[in-house]
Formats: structure tokens, sequence, C-alpha cells
């Protein structure tokens, strides 16, 4: 179960990754911020941006066209 859930259902892209930037910047290192799109441009940018960024994604899956990202928030 995650700290934070952010549902970016319904936004298109660049929001759901923009939205998810802006929650891990207020979280603490540890924290865990569950993310809820529909925008499958999601499924790419999401987790290209956790490669270059010092947060870690802990898990990914799509159902029904939502995508649901965990990711584990770092120093």
């Amino acid at each position: 179960m995650a700290d934070r859930t952010l549902n970016a259902s319904g936004l298109r892209c660049p929001m759901p990754l923009l939205k998810t930037k802006l929650e891990l910047n207020t979280m603490s290192p540890g924290e865990t911020l569950e993310v809820i799109a529909t925008d499958a441009g999601s499924a790419r940018d999401i987790p290209a941006f956790l490669e270059l960024s010092r947060h870690h994604l802990v898990s990914a899956s799509e159902a029904d066209g939502h995508f649901r990202f965990v990711i584990k928030c770092s120093d």
C-alpha cells in the first residue's frame, strides 16, 4: 500500500508526468507514491523519467486502460 495516491486519470500527456514530478517533490525519502493514469503515453514517459531521476519504480501494471505505477521516493 502506497503512502500517497495520485489519480491522473483523464489527463493527457504531459500532465500525468508533470503531476507525478510535482507530487514526488513534496514527499520524503522512503515514501511511496501510487500513480494511476489513463494516457497510454504514461507507460513510456513515467518509467523513462524515473530512469533519469533519483526515484525508483517499484512496480508498473496495466489493466483495462488504466496504468498503475508505484514509485519509491529517494533522497
